[in-house]
């Protein structure tokens, strides 16, 4: 099975409609499409969170990508797969990620789609900056691995 693949990672937001469309467009050979996007959000941990920036290694990031992502299409026959990833500085409630996946069926779309975002935050080389404003005060921190994202990829 031949897939249709695509990574994109930009500094540029992303067009979630525009992005979803090329996962939707089927010519009846995929059964059901799954399409996970996560944003920039504030929790009980983030307080004060203004925005977060996000690097990456050129060359190397696009390629464990494509390797993370040969690895779902093999592992559940997927039709199509789209992963599109920012870089650079974004606000609140921008959109970081977008993966989507089509399959034969829909456990496959919505597995894959799963472990395509687990081995995402766990083996691509992003790293990620967060920027805070507390009492006047800007301060900036690292993110560092969390042991969840660890161990969500533990189980694949």
């Amino acid at each position: 099975m031949c897939a249709d693949k695509q990574i994109i990672i930009s500094d540029r937001s992303l067009d979630i409609f525009g992005l979803n469309q090329i996962v939707q467009s089927n010519q009846g050979e995929s059964g059901a499409s799954v399409i996970f996007t996560g944003n920039v959000r504030v929790s009980q941990e983030e307080q004060g969170l203004t925005g977060l920036t996000l690097e990456h290694y050129p060359g190397m990031t696009e390629s464990l990508l494509s390797k993370i992502v040969d690895q779902a299409i093999k592992r559940w026959q997927l039709n199509r797969v789209l992963v599109a990833h920012r870089i650079g500085y974004l606000s609140l409630g921008e959109p970081i990620v977008f993966v989507g996946t089509c399959g034969l069926h829909r456990k496959e779309a919505f597995e894959s789609a799963e472990y395509i975002m687990d081995y995402l935050k766990h083996k691509a080389t992003f790293w990620k900056k967060e920027h805070f404003a507390n009492n006047g005060q800007m301060k900036d921190a690292w993110v560092e691995s969390k042991k969840s994202d660890l161990a969500a990829i533990d189980r694949w």
